[in-house]
């Protein structure tokens, strides 16, 4: 990939796009990891005011340290970059009060997990409002389109998906030309929606590279019977992730009203 013209090419298209629907720059969510770094950094390259917002939710220290330097080199390279940090630890306390009641099922606790996602949606449409701001999503390619690894009306509730047609590995490359710290390059992806130490490898059961192989054999027509061993589990993997969040990757079904019911 060359690297270079990709990114020019990237940052021409979030400058056009706010030019073409009249909005004024970027806000983006930075969490410390990789996609978000990207992508605040291409809409930082555009010279449009780019707000960067940290909103930790009972995260991890490494977490914030990672998403705080981010945002300090940014501002420092970027002078139309500014960063704020909004605590949502008060606002998920009082909402897993009020609907936990003593549930600790499975189902409960990925609801929870959501809703971290989606306060921080919330969170960023208040300010992208309050500054005729586009919100810029940090979802890649594999993820998006290949397992719908996010948060339906979470963090794939975005106005723009600059780096969506990147493949993780082309998420790694491309920051690293921009100059993005090292600690996020080799920092484990993790979505930060849980309490623990898990990271997206462990609840995918494969690593990014392997989905990439799995995204490219499933779009060139490939079957489980094209494979064994390791990358038939792959495949098994993927095609679970697949077609279990179909629903997020698909529009939204419409009930249409043929004319002989009007």
């Amino acid at each position: 990939m060359k690297n270079n013209r990709v990114i020019e090419h990237i940052v021409d298209w979030l400058k056009n796009y706010a030019s073409t629907n009249k909005m004024n720059g970027f806000v983006v969510g930075v969490s410390g990891g990789i996609d978000s770094a990207l992508t605040s950094t291409l809409c930082a390259k555009t010279g449009l005011p780019t707000l960067c917002l940290e909103m930790p939710i009972k995260q991890k220290k490494n977490q914030v340290d990672r998403a705080q330097n981010h945002i300090k080199w940014l501002k420092k390279n970027y002078p139309n970059v500014t960063g704020k940090r909004i605590s949502l630890d008060p606002l998920f306390k009082t909402f897993s009060e009020l609907t936990s009641q003593d549930d600790d099922s499975d189902a409960a606790l990925l609801s929870l997990a959501n809703s971290r996602a989606r306060m921080r949606m919330l969170t960023l449409y208040y300010y992208a409002a309050r500054h005729r701001y586009l919100v810029a999503g940090t979802g890649n390619k594999v993820e998006d389109f290949g397992v719908g690894f996010y948060t339906k009306y979470g963090d794939g509730g975005v106005d723009i998906s600059p780096i969506a047609d990147l493949m993780k590995t082309e998420v790694w490359a491309l920051a690293k030309s921009l100059g993005v710290a090292s600690e996020i390059i080799l920092a484990p992806p993790t979505d930060g929606l849980w309490d623990d130490d898990r990271n997206d490898e462990d609840q995918l059961g494969a690593t990014y590279k392997e989905l990439e192989w799995a995204m490219k054999q499933h779009d060139a027509g490939k079957t489980l019977d094209d494979f064994a061993g390791r990358e038939k589990t792959v495949m098994q993997i993927f095609l679970k992730h697949h077609n279990t969040n179909k629903h997020k990757m698909d529009p939204i079904p419409v009930c249409k009203i043929h004319d002989e019911l009007r």
